[in-house]
């Protein structure tokens, strides 16, 4: 069984580190069928690959996944760059039988235009102060480590997941008002390109609401939210998090991992 929708849109998997759940999005694919898959942004993750990061075979099983949907020729692959894969900047835009690689991407949706970007443009630290950034990626890594720890703790207590970094970003006024800015500041950039719409990831907190006349959507991520956006057939977007599309996907013991506490709150 498989969930055909006309589009699906990922984002933040951060391939190539610790706490890529990349084995909870290769069972998401394996059970989605598409017309269109974009990849908005920060896929592989190039900072941590430079630092000694950690590729497994379940992340060449994820390219695996991917290229074999492009070689049955019934799905359109969209790659937009971001952040921490931003090597591809020098080379884009590339273009080859069903793939994309670009910056950012117009989506035809049924209902009007959206703008399809990572987001990272409106990051000013991102932009202007790279050291910065890998600082913050480098603290950002810290606290998802000990975060591991802590929910070892709390499964050990019979204690259901904790997300720290989502505490910390819902009560911090910092990072409330950096992500109420970066998503009012991408809503005017859909709306001066004159769409009804907009996707984007980078701040990793999915959302689906409207922002004045502005359809504003974000996919989130594959290390904390575990969220993916979709384009039904009929033109509807849905949010979907990973623990409701595993009750009704489950996963198979031979995958190697079972659904656990931290599944709960994805």
């Amino acid at each position: 069984m498989k969930l055909n929708v006309r589009t699906v849109i990922l984002s933040d998997l951060h391939l190539g580190t610790s706490d890529s759940k990349v084995e909870e999005v290769n069972h998401f694919l394996r059970h989605v069928h598409c017309a269109k898959l974009i990849l908005n942004g920060d896929i592989i993750d190039g900072w941590q690959l430079r630092r000694g990061g950690r590729w497994t075979k379940a992340h060449t099983r994820f390219v695996r996944i991917v290229l074999k949907k492009l070689e049955k020729r019934d799905t359109h692959v969209v790659y937009l760059r971001g952040n921490h894969d931003d090597v591809l900047a020098s080379f884009l835009p590339l273009e080859f039988e069903g793939l994309v690689v670009a910056e950012e991407h117009i989506h035809e949706a049924a209902g009007g235009r959206y703008l399809v970007l990572h987001g990272d443009i409106f990051d000013t630290v991102t932009k202007n102060f790279v050291f910065l950034a890998h600082l913050g990626d480098w603290g950002y890594g810290l606290l998802l480590a000990l975060n591991r720890l802590y929910n070892r703790w709390r499964a050990w207590r019979g204690l259901e997941y904790w997300s720290l970094s989502k505490a910390i970003k819902a009560r911090v006024k910092e990072a409330v008002n950096h992500i109420s800015n970066f998503e009012q500041h991408i809503a005017q950039l859909a709306r001066e390109k004159g769409c009804q719409g907009v996707m984007c990831g980078h701040i990793h907190t999915a959302a689906d609401k409207r922002i004045g006349d502005i359809h504003y959507l974000n996919s989130g991520d594959w290390v904390e939210s575990l969220t993916a956006i979709v384009e039904h057939w009929d033109g509807r977007f849905e949010l979907l998090d990973f623990a409701s599309f595993v009750r009704r996907f489950p996963l198979p013991t031979q995958d190697g991992i079972e659904p656990g506490a931290e599944l709960a709150e994805a």
